[in-house]
């Protein structure tokens, strides 16, 4: 059962890439994305945080490659992992090539910044030859200095003729296998930009509010950014820019998925704010639940409301729904239709129990 099927976003037509196993673009659902914040070079770990991501569902990680030591560190992490990797390079041109001939999925780069055009031409070499993707990061912080001399200061046309003048440098070299960015931690800016790009390329488009902030601040202005682009039906793959648990960013990248019904994965809860008239405690309730249901990746929509003016109702869209009743009489509802009272002692319990059914059904 799928929440709100009423919504419908017409998606952007773009062009397909591939990144490793995974389509960018086209008709492909729009993957999420985090980056690791282990040194690359301590294997280890960084294999050990990219399971941790891929476990949350990310479908695509990236890597920090500063030096020479980090680049060759990729041909053993590739070999470990699920994820296609990508190759973060900002400025050194030799560090892609290392990148891409290790194994990487896709080099971040500006190709502005690697230098002359024949370098240019040795990146785009080692990415064909070793049927690498890349993405063209533009980035409002890090804008090329006569862009900025010529606007006076960050704005949309300026990203916008950043990012067309590095599509010029690929195109002119005979590669299409890229996606862009152009982020900035302005949400109206990144907004703009993103839209204005839209109108005038077809090329896969990687969004993201840059240097979002921590958790909670982060969360609400990606939301804010990344949602408006996607009703709008532009984006092809989401990264949420956070200064938090990079698996944090993949918890939220899915949430503002689910709230706009492109992707599910999980339990969907969806719940009353505390009120006079809760039956039981729900904010604890939820707290409980969604800590105790983290593990659930199959899409699973569950309702939970403290009484009886909206539960009935959420439970009627929701394949498992709890409304709030007098005198310790909250009843469960599955798939809309009543199915046992359960006392607020025994909610949590009932509750996973019936969830846990679901994916077993589900699973069969």
């Amino acid at each position: 059962m799928e929440v709100r099927p009423h919504r419908t976003i017409n998606r952007r037509k773009t062009k397909e890439i591939k990144v490793g196993n995974i389509s960018v673009g086209g008709t492909s659902q729009i993957s999420v994305q985090s980056m690791t914040n282990t040194l690359t070079t301590n294997e280890k770990e960084t294999i050990k945080q990219i399971h941790s991501l891929e476990d949350a569902g990310a479908d695509i990680v990236r890597v920090s490659c500063p030096d020479e030591e980090s680049t060759k560190a990729l041909k053993n992490i590739v070999k470990e992992v699920s994820a296609p990797i990508v190759a973060d390079i900002h400025f050194h041109y030799k560090r892609a090539i290392e990148a891409a001939n290790m194994g990487a999925s896709c080099l971040r780069i500006n190709p502005g910044n690697i230098g002359s055009s024949d370098r240019v031409l040795e990146v785009v070499k080692a990415a064909k030859d070793n049927n690498c993707s890349i993405r063209i990061g533009v980035n409002a912080g890090s804008l090329d200095k006569t862009l900025l001399e010529k606007y006076k200061e960050p704005c949309p046309e300026a990203l916008v003729e950043s990012a067309l003048y590095n599509v010029k440098l690929l195109e002119d070299n005979d590669f299409f296998n890229f996606k862009i960015s152009v982020k900035s931690s302005d949400v109206f800016l990144t907004v703009k930009s993103y839209r204005k790009l839209s109108e005038v390329c077809d090329y896969p488009l990687h969004l993201g509010i840059t240097e979002a902030g921590g958790l909670l601040t982060g969360s609400i202005r990606s939301s804010i950014g990344i949602g408006q682009l996607l009703m709008d039906g532009i984006g092809d793959t989401i990264r949420v820019s956070l200064s938090s648990d990079p698996v944090d960013e993949i918890k939220s990248g899915f949430e503002i998925l689910k709230s706009l019904g492109i992707r599910s994965r999980g339990v969907n809860i969806i719940s009353c704010p505390s009120c006079a008239r809760q039956a039981f405690p729900v904010i604890e309730t939820v707290k409980e639940l969604e800590k105790k249901l983290s593990h659930v990746k199959k899409p699973i929509t569950l309702s939970i409301i403290g009484c009886v003016v909206n539960g009935p109702g959420e439970a009627a869209q929701t394949e498992i729904g709890l409304t709030g009743g007098g005198q310790d009489n909250n009843l469960l509802y599955l798939s809309g239709i009543p199915h046992t009272k359960v006392a607020s002692s025994k909610i949590i319990d009932k509750v996973v129990q019936l969830v846990e059914e679901k994916v077993k059904e589900k699973n069969n």
